[in-house]
């Protein structure tokens, strides 16, 4: 078993240099034509933004469609279909006036093949709807909680009204969301559930081809409406072209030998082939593949059932010295080579309250021997008489569990791990059946309010996102106070004292603040993403290969 690395690694590199010679004997842009090339593990279901719930649909929706505002490479909402907007003093009023050059695909829906028609007011009204309605049963109905039973109107053909029932500060980046994209109410209708194979939107790419758990190819929409500041019309691409290859490694060496233009993030399986243990390329990969790292709005934690009472870590004190007992520095270099950062700080990535970090009553670090203090504290000098603590996990987790398990061993604290399939632990986890657990939070949408919602006490699983079942009176208090405020700074200094509050009561550890690795070949250019780790590939070219 201890062979089986440095035998995958000859293949690697036997494979590394057949493919590459082969690569560049052919070019990307096949027939003149400039196509990029991904690859997508986890498969896609459906092409319908009602339904995009997750990266992998969140990044084909994206290219097919568009909506109101789009989020910025600094995550700030900027105009998109709407060219401006107004909002009420109080908070509740939006009105957004359309521009007037947006135009669907092309779709026999709207008389015959070639047939499209102009984005309105009264689209966005019925898309809005459409996400709201029951029936559709769209897992982004909740974006749309907070606005008024017929809050939504347009008053015209080009101005769109929205109303409230409480002021949300994050409103517009819920609208940014591939959930609230415009929809064509004809072609919805004509296709009913088939609209998730049969897409229409206003997005810089229309469907091509989808041959199912195969291939997925999007072609380039002659009547998208956006321009680059030369005034040439975008999309740059002619095509993109999506594999659906499950296994992480096969795609990894169909991205060395050329074969794929674009590589997301990094996998247990080829990390230590690609990376040092301080996360720079190897030298042998430096001038052949181009890496971009940026804050990924992910933290990775452990979270404690805080409803478990009988468990030993209803104890404050024994989660404290658990989560002081363990080198988070070491743990990110030997098994994360350097991707990311040590969770030193607050729930909150410290890309959305910066101030967190190093603050001296903020967050937890590496300090056995306060660790044994607690423990003591706690009544169980050095762990003894504390029982078992069982760790749920799943198998992609289990070398950073064994490395805390082994950690806690040294101060007295004895972890055991029970692995489980992922959708066994969720579930697990929403009905509470197991007292600490390996989690993640990826932001939703960029406002720190998205990560203290997982403690705000009404949220409790399982109907919301408190996995943790927290109940901080003082927190609720501060979470509702902090809905009111609409200037940046106060609503940042309110949610740092919550995140604060919420670590001193310690229902999670935090493990890591997660970051973006992006992979391409040189001859890939204009890639834009952002901390929500987007795909915007509007100003994306590819030189053909030498």
């Amino acid at each position: 078993m201890q062979k089986a690395p440095h035998l995958l690694l000859y293949v690697i590199v036997a494979l590394l240099i057949v493919g590459l010679s082969t690569a560049c004997r052919r070019t990307d842009n096949a027939e003149g034509k400039m196509i990029f090339r991904y690859n997508e593990c986890a498969g896609i279901g459906t092409l319908d933004p009602a339904f995009a719930k997750d990266q992998a649909l969140i990044w084909a929706t994206s290219q097919l469609f568009g909506g109101l505002v789009r989020l910025d490479n600094d995550l700030i909402p900027q105009p998109h279909i709407a060219k401006s907007w107004e909002i009420s003093a109080d908070g509740l009023h939006y009105t957004f006036h359309l521009r007037n050059d947006v135009q669907f695909h092309r779709n026999a829906a709207f008389g015959t093949p070639d047939s499209t028609r102009r984005v309105t007011a009264h689209d966005f009204t019925y898309s809005l709807l459409r996400l709201n309605d029951p029936a559709v049963a769209s897992p982004g109905m909740w974006v749309l909680s907070q606005v008024d039973s017929n809050g939504i109107s347009a008053a015209d053909d080009s101005t769109l009204l929205i109303r409230l029932r409480t002021p949300l500060p994050y409103f517009l980046s819920l609208l940014a969301m591939p959930y609230c994209s415009v929809v064509p109410r004809e072609v919805v209708e004509r296709y009913g559930a088939d609209f998730r194979k049969h897409p229409c939107g206003t997005g810089p790419f229309q469907l091509q081809l989808w041959k199912e758990n195969v291939k997925l190819v999007l072609r380039r929409n002659p009547l998208y409406f956006e321009r680059d500041s030369n005034g040439a019309r975008l999309p740059r691409l002619d095509a993109v072209a999506i594999t659906f290859i499950a296994d992480k490694q096969t795609a990894f060496l169909q991205f060395v030998q050329g074969k794929l233009d674009f590589l997301n993030s990094i996998d247990a399986s080829y990390k230590d082939e690609l990376l040092t243990r301080t996360g720079q390329l190897r030298e042998k990969y430096a001038h052949r593949i181009v890496m971009q790292a940026q804050d990924f709005l992910n933290t990775e934690y452990l979270g404690f059932n805080m409803a478990d009472i009988a468990a030993p870590t209803a104890d404050r004190r024994i989660r404290q010295a658990i989560s002081c007992g363990f080198d988070r520095a070491k743990m990110m270099k030997y098994l994360r080579n350097g991707v990311g950062q040590p969770g030193t700080g607050g729930m909150i990535p410290p890309s959305l309250l910066p101030s967190q970090q190093g603050s001296p009553d903020y967050g937890y670090t590496y300090d056995p021997e306060h660790a044994k203090d607690l423990l003591a504290a706690a009544g169980y000098p050095n762990g003894a008489g504390l029982p078992p603590i069982h760790l749920s996990t799943t198998a992609g987790y289990l070398d950073l569990c064994r490395f805390i398990q082994q950690q806690l061993s040294l101060i007295g604290i004895e972890v055991r791990i029970d692995v489980n399939p992922p959708a066994a632990l969720r579930e697990q986890i929403a009905q509470g059946k197991t007292s600490w657990f390996r989690g993640s939070w990826i932001a939703d949408y960029p406002d720190a309010e998205n990560y203290m919602s997982l403690f705000y006490s009404p949220n409790s699983a399982p109907t919301g996102p408190n996995y943790t079942r927290t109940q901080i009176p003082a927190l609720d208090r501060l979470y509702r106070r902090a809905l009111l405020k609409t200037d940046f700074g106060q609503r940042a200094t309110t949610y740092r004292q919550m995140d604060s509050l919420m670590m001193a009561n310690a229902p999670v550890i935090i493990l890591y603040y997660d970051q973006i690795l992006h992979f391409t070949h040189p001859n890939v250019h204009g890639l834009r993403s952002n901390a929500m780790n987007s795909l915007d590939l509007r100003y994306t070219t590819i030189d053909p290969r030498p």
